[in-house]
């Protein structure tokens, strides 16, 4: 059983930066791959990022490209969404998940059997 939890959402203007963060607690933390979505009001989660078990991996949704990094300490069972140039088409909630482990970088939410609560960002305009 994994156990996840993010935090580091708020309010920030649009082009400023957040850094969001994802503790997941539970064994063999390094074995999953690890995942961004977000979940605008109204609408689906949508795949933002995700980084293999090791790290040395990575993929982004085209919405987020050249602006979101995401890494992983798996020392400290941590993963991070770092955003920059934020846009006001950023808002929603933003959901880490722990993947099945699998030989591709997982980017459907179905692959994902364990979730966070979810964090605010809201960027204004």
């Amino acid at each position: 059983q994994v156990q996840v939890v993010e935090s580091g959402g708020g309010l920030v203007p649009a082009g400023g930066s957040l850094r969001l963060s994802c503790v997941a607690t539970g064994r063999m933390f390094s074995m999953y791959p690890m995942g961004w979505f977000r979940q605008a009001a109204g609408k689906q989660r949508e795949f933002v990022a995700v980084i293999s078990d090791r790290g040395d991996r990575l993929d982004y949704g085209d919405s987020v490209k050249g602006r979101f990094t995401i890494s992983r300490d798996n020392v400290k069972n941590t993963v991070f969404l770092q955003m920059n140039s934020l846009k006001p088409e950023d808002s929603a909630v933003y959901y880490c998940g722990a993947a099945y482990t699998s030989p591709w970088l997982p980017k459907r939410t179905r692959d994902y059997p364990y979730w966070g609560q979810g964090t605010q960002v809201t960027v204004s305009s």
